[in-house]
């Protein structure tokens, strides 16, 4: 597994936006400039992170994001999911509707299914708020 730029770059701009809106509407222009992020590689997360409801996004002048719920509501799973699609370590555990046919035979199965557990709930164990504050999430 790998975890794209997307997804790095969504995570980014959620801490952003939980660190520095307070409630009120952030420019896009500022993010990018924290962030150092194109505006148009920025536009395509934001559209996704909107569509989502994850954040509340308002167009023209005064405009901006902010998210829609507290930083400590927003694991960090769900933004990964939200922008990879997966973060299954193999296909075979990713494909829930078609499963691999070889998967009653295949002994490694249950060792791809135990990491996919592992990073799923790692992740959703960690909120944006926990990042921000600094909470350990070495030892979780």
């Amino acid at each position: 597994m790998l975890i794209s730029t997307k997804g790095r770059y969504a995570l980014r701009v959620m801490l952003d936006l939980a660190e520095n809106s307070q409630g009120k509407l952030i420019p896009l222009k500022d993010i990018t400039e924290r962030q150092n992020i194109s505006k148009k590689y920025l536009e395509s997360i934001m559209a996704i992170l909107s569509k989502a409801g994850f954040v509340e996004a308002m167009h023209g002048k005064g405009g901006g994001y902010r998210l829609s719920k507290e930083p400590k509501e927003y694991k960090v799973g769900d933004i990964l999911c939200l922008t990879e699609g997966s973060l299954a370590p193999v296909t075979c555990v990713e494909e829930k509707d078609h499963p691999c046919p070889r998967a009653d035979a295949c002994k490694t199965l249950p060792l791809w299914t135990g990491l996919d557990k592992t990073i799923r709930e790692y992740l959703d164990s960690v909120s944006l708020e926990d990042i921000l504050q600094g909470n350990d999430i070495l030892n979780r």
